[in-house]
Order: C-alpha cells, then structure tokens, then sequence
C-alpha cells in the first residue's frame, strides 16, 4: 500500500506572527507540508520557482513591493498548468475589486482568514488538485457579480421614469409625477431604450422586470 506524498505549501503573508500561527495549524495535518515562508511578494515568486509548491497560500496585502495580485499573477504565468504551483489566496480582504483583480491575476481559490481550520485544510487539498474554492461569502459576491455582468446600468432619473413607465403612466404624466417636462422624459425614454435594446414602452417594461431592473 502506497501512501500519497503530502500536499506541499509555500506561506505568503508580510506578518510573522501569522506566518507561525499558519505553520503551526497546517502542522497537525499529516497529508500537508509546509515547504517555505515568504515575507513578501517577490520572495514568493522566487521561492515557488525554486521549491515548485503544489500550493501557494497568499496573502493580499505584503507592505512594500509588489503586493498579492501581482505576485499571483506571476506565479501563474510560470506555473505548468495541471501541476501548479496554483495560488490560494487566503486575507481579510472581501471586496469586489480585490476578489475580482485576484482571480483575473489566476489564482485558483480565496480564501478568508475568518474560515475554519477544516476548511483551510478542505480549501488546500481542492486547490492541489486544480479545483477552484471560494469562501462562500465570495462565492455569493462572484455569482452577485456573474448575474450582473450583463445588465445595463441605469441613471437614478431613468430608473425613475422607468418604474411610472411601468405604472402606465403617460409622458405628460411621467413629467408631472416628476417635475420635469416631457421634452426631457423622451429624451431619457431614447437612452433606457437604447441601453435596454428596445423601441417601445412595452418592451422597456418586458426588459427590466426580467433583468430586475424595477424596484
């Protein structure tokens, strides 16, 4: 009977006391091994060149140099695909711009810090393997996002008109309702049906109860 070779992970984060709380936890896990600590960005695409990880878990933010996206970016660019080093990003950081640049850059998973430990270990084995793993507070952010991608963006005065549209409302009544006057609802009329692809009421209406567009 063959015992499978340990997952082998590089550590990227600027803090060392993070660091060893890392080594430690990942430590107790016999199919897991860490391989290398790197302080900053350009370590760790030195180091994952050298040591050719199965895994990388990165860190966002590293202080001075480059930071966590361009490291992963390069570290992605070198990797043999199939066989890695693939870049789990393991930070605090959530917001849309940072998942987005991240997983633009190639990294595999993203992880929070806030996670669980099973989930840590769960998330790295995945990531080995290829798989791709979210924390599920980024997975609802990359779907949010996914359904988003393709919906026109509306003014907050074109939303207006949109909604009395939808109420029936007239143009006469449209530039009543809201203080304006009808020359400049068909001119917002022109632009919703343009950005929506339509050329009648109707249609403006048809489309933005399927996009979710009215409140």
């Amino acid at each position: 009977m063959t015992t499978a070779a340990p997952v082998r992970i590089l550590l990227c984060d600027d803090h060392v006391v993070v660091r060893a709380g890392l080594l430690a936890l990942l430590s107790s896990e016999p199919d897991i091994e860490v391989v290398g600590e790197a302080g900053n960005g350009e370590e760790a695409v030195a180091m994952a060149a050298k040591l050719t990880p199965d895994v990388v878990l990165m860190d966002l933010q590293l202080g001075a140099g480059i930071d966590g996206v361009e490291a992963t970016r390069r570290i992605a660019a070198t990797s043999t695909p199939g066989t890695g080093p693939h870049v789990l990003v393991l930070t605090t950081y959530d917001t849309d711009a940072d998942i987005t640049r991240a997983i633009a850059a190639g990294a595999t998973g993203y992880l929070l810090k806030a996670e669980r430990p099973e989930e840590l270990f769960a998330a790295i084995r995945s990531a080995s393997q290829g798989r791709t793993t979210l924390s599920p507070p980024i997975a609802s952010r990359v779907m949010a996002q996914m359904r988003g991608a393709g919906r026109p963006t509306l003014t907050d005065r074109e939303s207006d008109i949109l909604a009395q549209l939808a109420h029936g409302l007239g143009n006469r009544e449209i530039a009543r309702a809201l203080f304006i006057s009808e020359a400049t609802v068909k001119t917002h009329l022109g632009r919703i049906y343009a950005k929506l692809g339509v050329d009648t009421r109707a249609g403006a209406v048809a489309v933005a109860k399927e996009q979710r567009l009215l409140p």
